[in-house]
């Protein structure tokens, strides 16, 4: 019997073709914290839920001030696909089918942490609308170190978030809004940028 070859096939088995990957994407960064909400974790008091509102529109990141002052306007300007509901929990009819991706951001002093903690109970507890928490954003309140005991403080808070990033404070941002961010923000950006792509 004589078999004859498929010189197509042949040809294309016989040639060396070199495979060309694509570059590795940035590898998102893992979670070190609370990864969804508890059983069993005690809902917060209403004083010290954050309020629920019904936005329009979709957004690839919702970020959240857990109070007045918390700088979710600056990282809205640094993140420019991302939207800010204000200091609550957005709502939105057109995600019905995907939780909403939030980042909280709060700052380092004793009250912004402690509005931060109250808005990760709530989400802890499954109180909080349904959304998908990547982190929270602890933005310095001052310039210099942040003392001991906010530190402290501020490690404890950020363990409740599945992620936490300290933003040190930018001086020339009291001048000049323009002014490129440093190292730490620029690390900070491209894990948010791996976490919602």
């Amino acid at each position: 019997m004589n078999q004859q070859t498929n010189p197509w096939v042949e040809d294309v088995i016989s040639e060396s073709i070199p495979l060309s990957l694509p570059e590795p994407a940035q590898a998102a960064p893992p979670a070190t914290g609370v990864t969804a909400p508890s059983p069993g974790v005690p809902e917060p008091g209403s004083t010290d839920r954050l309020p629920r509102r019904a936005v329009t529109g979709t957004s690839p990141l919702w970020i959240i001030g857990t109070h007045g002052g918390a700088g979710e306007t600056r990282l809205t300007e640094l993140i420019p696909s991302a939207r800010t509901p204000g200091h609550a929990w957005p709502v939105s009819e057109e995600e019905a089918g995907l939780p909403p991706l939030v980042l909280l951001v709060c700052r380092s002093d004793r009250r912004g942490l402690t509005t931060a903690q109250n808005a990760l109970i709530e989400w802890a507890s499954g109180t909080s609308p349904r959304v998908e928490l990547l982190g929270m954003a602890i933005m310095a309140d001052a310039p210099g170190k942040l003392p001991k005991p906010l530190k402290e403080f501020a490690s404890i808070v950020g363990s409740g978030a599945p992620r936490h990033w300290l933003l040190p404070w930018v001086e020339e941002w009291r001048y000049d809004s323009s002014y490129p961010p440093g190292r730490e923000y620029q690390r900070f950006l491209t894990d948010i940028s791996a976490l919602i792509n």
